[in-house]
């Protein structure tokens, strides 16, 4: 079955639909009900984009970093909601300066991670930008592989797509005219070579070694794909089957620019779950312990080949 501008190709209209979906993957109860409400939320963050019209007067974010009004407004839409679902305790996004709690009931056991509108700076542009989600069950301060359970990627383009993996393959829905999540793709499968690369960062701050690394792709005849969104452009690595998407450390600062809690760590289990690896140049991105809750970190992340290449000639 294949999706065709948000529509069902299938004229018999028997789908999976992510409530299904999940269901069909065993994913537990408050878990499932909890993607779904995100992926309700997803609706609600469209709508707001597509209102805004390009009305992005900014302010400071507590980074000190530009803060779109769409990004304030994202963040308190997703905040409303996770506390209007019940199943999360507390919540932690890059607009925020501590993490907040959400919910106090017997069923709020989840803690919710979240880049609400990751580059929301390109909306003026009418670029793909979206949302990028990690649910941890216990410590959020522990390594992800230890209390991830479940990532969501939605992308807002000309298509609304999510991503989500519960730790069961990773599988793509897109929102249909009838506002509904089809399924477009189960068990994304990426090979372990690619064909593409996008890379942050200017080139004057890359390492000797980063800048090796690149030199090779490109002598192997790697295509350059680059948008500025992180989600949109390892989405495209992703659904693409393979590739490679890179925020190296830079001279002036070897913890580059991504968050590992709000990006990295939820990004990479969705690439992990598609056969893929997501390393901070030496070490898994799962593997990380963190040790603050705005920590930074350099990303290798896409196809084995690629990756395993980004490594061997870091060290």
């Amino acid at each position: 079955m294949k999706v065709q501008n948000g529509n069902i190709s299938d004229p018999t209209r028997h789908f999976t639909d992510l409530r299904r979906h999940c269901w069909e993957h065993r994913v537990p109860l408050n878990l499932r009900r909890l993607i779904w409400q995100i992926a309700v939320t997803a609706k609600y963050i469209s709508a707001k984009i597509h209102e805004s019209n390009r009305k992005l007067a900014g302010i400071k974010n507590i980074y000190g970093e530009e803060q779109m009004v769409l990004d304030r407004a994202t963040d308190e839409i997703l905040m409303h909601q996770l506390e209007y679902s019940g199943f999360v305790k507390y919540y932690a996004s890059e607009e925020q300066a501590k993490v907040i709690t959400v919910n106090t009931g017997p069923d709020a056991k989840y803690f919710v991670a979240a880049d609400p509108l990751d580059g929301s700076s390109l909306v003026d542009v009418n670029l793909a930008i979206g949302t990028i989600i990690g649910i941890y069950e216990g410590d959020i301060m522990k390594p992800a592989r230890e209390s991830l359970v479940a990532s969501m990627a939605i992308v807002y383009g000309p298509l609304i797509t999510l991503a989500y993996t519960a730790g069961n393959g990773s599988h793509e829905f897109v929102l249909n005219r009838e506002g509904e999540y089809v399924l477009s793709e189960e068990n994304i499968k990426m090979k372990d070579k690619g064909k593409i690369y996008g890379t942050g960062g200017l080139r004057r701050d890359w390492s000797t070694e980063h800048t090796n690394w690149i030199g090779a792709l490109e002598q192997e005849g790697y295509k350059v794909r680059y948008s500025g969104a992180f989600v949109a452009d390892v989405n495209h690595i992703m659904i693409k089957g393979g590739g490679v998407y890179a925020y190296p450390a830079l001279r002036n600062n070897p913890d580059s620019k991504m968050r590992l809690i709000f990006e990295l760590q939820p990004m990479a289990y969705l690439i992990e779950q598609a056969g893929g690896i997501a390393t901070n140049g030496h070490e898994h991105i799962l593997d990380i312990k963190p040790k603050a809750l705005d920590q930074r970190s350099p990303i290798y992340i896409g196809s084995k080949y690629e990756v395993e290449k980004a490594r061997e000639m870091l060290r």
